[in-house]
């Protein structure tokens, strides 16, 4: 078709391509990205929960993205999590960069600046902030443990690093009020993985040993208002790109500027829902079940005059459990696509190859820098 673009992804594998239609982003239909309640999946019936996962599994199998709501986390929660990113967003940057994450940080953690990432090679950089923090056993709400009694296998995995709290404590309530928020994701996730192995044909608590020590990353994410010159040049919010883990837990303002591609190549605009979270699947997910549900590309383009935050919530196994498709979904005649490999290798192959592209584009600016210090005397 005349017109189509060509859309470069990162992959744990290497990079994967896929047409664009030059039509404008549409709203989403609810048959594309449906709006399901869970409050049947707090239901003592196995028959009420099998209902909630089986429309997951119809949402699984489609778009890979939903909506879900009566999810169990409270409106006061979000509300102070939102007031906490603002006033760390609205800070100095000096004061920012006091949990600068490419100074401080191992594993991702604490704050990326503005233009400082570039997740899709052929759109834009993103123009967002971020605040991420990982897993941390003692933070656990259901089973807060000392990290030195968390086994050795799994304590090797554990990416939490303290300085994102320390740099924050002249906010008052700052920690509380963002783990708070990720405590309740996390407890959300851990009850939701039981529909997910519903809806695939396992025992409900088939990953229930698997995410005691889990992939739990919170993100904050802030997207300052547009200016003229990012609206002309097409600026990306957050480049396209699927997720890594099992399944993302996503809180939107009202400001929206979700979008996701469907297998034809249309994007779909998925606007903010009142008293609802959306719900997408991950890399290592759509790998478990032998591609029957799909993790599905999406960005973000904050197109308005006013800042947009989001906070994300990444939930995957336990990064030491090696696992290989499950056994509902295969057969003779379709036998597994994919080796066993361990939550946390399969994130560090992403990882790794995100880590080289930087260093070469620093070592690329390094390079340049003389040569435009030339021109400009």
């Amino acid at each position: 078709m005349s017109g189509l673009t060509k859309l470069e992804l990162r992959t744990a594998l290497g990079p994967v391509y896929r047409d664009v239609l030059p039509n404008p982003p549409r709203d989403c239909t609810a048959d594309e990205v449906p709006v399901i309640d869970l409050a049947s999946m707090f239901s003592d019936e196995l028959s009420d929960r099998k209902q909630v996962a089986a429309k997951i599994r119809s949402a699984a199998t489609n778009n890979g993205f939903f909506y879900i709501k009566n999810h169990g986390i409270s409106d006061g929660t979000i509300a102070q999590c939102k007031r906490q990113v603002i006033n760390f967003m609205r800070q100095p940057l000096e004061k920012k960069e006091l949990v600068c994450s490419r100074t401080h940080s191992k594993y991702y953690n604490g704050y990326l600046g503005n233009r400082k990432a570039q997740i899709s090679r052929t759109e834009t950089a993103d123009v967002r902030e971020s605040f991420s923090f990982r897993y941390s056993p003692e933070l656990d709400p259901d089973h807060p443990v000392d990290i030195s009694e968390v086994p050795e296998e799994v304590r090797a995995w554990i990416r939490a690093e303290d300085f994102v709290w320390e740099g924050t404590a002249h906010l008052p309530n700052f920690k509380e009020d963002c783990l708070a928020y990720w405590s309740s994701c996390l407890t959300l996730a851990r009850r939701l993985v039981k529909m997910f192995a519903l809806s695939l044909g396992l025992e409900e608590n088939y990953w229930d040993d698997k995410v005691t020590y889990p992939g739990a990353d919170g993100v904050f994410n802030y997207y300052p208002p547009r200016t003229v010159d990012e609206v002309e040049n097409k600026f990306v919010g957050l480049g396209s790109h699927t997720d890594l883990q099992l399944f993302t837990l996503l809180w939107q303002d009202t400001v929206g500027g979700l979008q996701i591609l469907t297998k034809e190549g249309q994007w779909l605009k998925a606007p903010p829902i009142e008293g609802t979270l959306v719900v997408n699947i991950g890399d290592f997910m759509m790998r478990l079940c032998n591609d029957i549900y799909k993790s599905n590309v999406h960005r973000v383009t904050n197109e308005s005059t006013v800042e947009r935050v989001s906070m994300p919530f990444f939930f995957g196994l336990n990064f030491n459990c090696v696992e290989g498709v499950v056994p509902s979904c295969t057969s003779e005649s379709t036998p597994a696509k994919y080796e066993p490999i361990s939550c946390g290798d399969w994130c560090q192959m992403r990882f790794k190859i995100e880590r080289e592209e930087f260093i070469k584009n620093e070592e690329a600016k390094k390079i340049a820098a003389p040569s435009a210090t030339v021109v400009a005397g």
